[in-house]
């Protein structure tokens, strides 16, 4: 057996604290800093996430984790000028896994401050200067190029936290767990997913473009790793709305379709326009286009702090104007780790522009959800397999 001792466990009265094998060595080496219980939480679901996008799509993969749950997660699709833009990287002539990095640092950038990366793939120096801008926990990776490691233990004072996983490692068939002094034992979710799991296409509407065939995997992947209910919104290679650990699947899907509309008001020209001071520093300049896209500013800005954010005081971005933008998006994926069980949730969906779907049908109101997707236009798969994750 080999264990590693934690500072504390979720909590800083939870001690003494440990991650530890009982067969074999542990398969990471931490590199840099001292990575605590919920750390490597995030870092081994994270990982387990990225290696399976890589395995379905070929792409590096990246995963953007917050308290066990990916704030975002994407593969390493090129960036466009808007998308570099609104991701605020200084170019877009960068290494496809930095793409992918960006994209899941990017989606919800909200959600992503003070996270933990997981990446598939070496850590280029590429990736490394993206992750040295940005406010996070720490990373996971396979291995680190030089010159990136180098510039890694630089962040936070020298105490970042870079883990090197070995990307062979393969755990054990059974996984168990404690819960209240009880142990609970099952198989390991080796599910594999990929593009036979959206043969079974149930709505009149029966043709799935490549661009959506790879949202809804890594849609699906990225559910598979989501704490329940779960809901995902994926679009051009990368998750853009999750909605993690809700009571009500129709919850799952308005939290991650208002996530997918934030995704993309962030394009509309007077969000792109808006004057921000030179020196702003990069959480409060994320909070306050989170308020201008998501509120009426004016009520929830005083001029004391718009002072202190912008030169001269945008103009607002109505409801009507908003409207019209997202009036105009189609094409965005939606994957659910259970079945819908009413048909409001593709009412909902088709808000946010989704024009496919996958889950795993089996409602009593299959029909009604069908149907809906039907009046829609939609292409909906069903997948057979539920994606729970606990």
């Amino acid at each position: 057996m080999t264990e590693l001792e934690l500072k504390y466990g979720c909590n800083p009265n939870q001690k003494p604290a440990r991650i530890y094998i009982n067969k074999g060595s542990l398969p990471i080496e931490v590199l840099n800093g001292k990575p605590g219980y919920i750390n490597f939480l995030d870092a081994f679901n994270g990982w387990q996430l990225v290696k399976e996008l890589k395995e379905a799509t070929g792409m590096p993969a990246a995963a953007s984790f917050k308290h066990v749950s990916p704030a975002g997660a994407a593969v390493g699709e090129p960036l466009d000028d808007i998308l570099q833009q609104i991701f605020f990287v200084p170019s877009k002539d960068i290494s496809p896994l930095a793409c992918a990095y960006a994209r899941a640092r990017g989606a919800d950038r909200m959600s992503s401050y003070g996270d933990w990366i997981s990446l598939s793939d070496k850590c280029d120096l590429d990736t490394a200067k993206l992750i040295a801008a940005e406010v996070s926990d720490g990373v996971i990776a396979p291995d680190y190029d030089d010159d990136a490691l180098a510039l890694l233990k630089t962040k936070r004072k020298g105490t970042y936290n870079i883990v090197k996983i070995d990307k062979d490692y393969v755990p054990e068939e059974m996984e168990v767990k404690q819960v209240f002094g009880i142990y609970f034992e099952q198989a390991r979710n080796n599910v594999k997913i990929d593009r036979e799991m959206l043969k079974n296409i149930v709505t009149e509407q029966k043709e799935l473009p490549e661009s959506a065939v790879r949202d809804l995997i890594i849609s699906l992947i990225t559910l598979k790793y989501t704490q329940s209910n779960s809901v995902c919104y994926a679009f051009g290679g990368q998750a853009i709305g999750i909605g993690a650990g809700q009571q009500s699947r129709v919850h799952c899907t308005r939290l991650a379709g208002n996530k997918a509309d934030n995704f993309f008001l962030r394009q509309h020209p007077k969000v792109l326009e808006l004057p921000f001071l030179d020196d702003i520093a990069r959480p409060n300049r994320d909070n306050a286009i989170d308020v201008y896209i998501s509120a009426d500013y004016e009520d929830v800005i005083g001029d004391d702090v718009w002072r202190n954010t912008f030169k001269v005081k945008p103009e607002p971005l109505t409801a009507e104007e908003k409207k019209a933008f997202l009036s105009k998006i189609n094409g965005v994926s939606l994957g659910s780790d259970a079945f819908f069980p009413f048909s409001d949730n593709i009412e909902r969906a088709a808000k946010s522009g989704v024009s496919y779907i996958a889950q795993p049908g089996g409602s009593i109101r299959d029909d009604l959800v069908i149907e809906a997707c039907n009046k829609y236009g939609m292409v909906m798969a069903f997948t057979g397999v539920r994606l729970f994750h606990h």
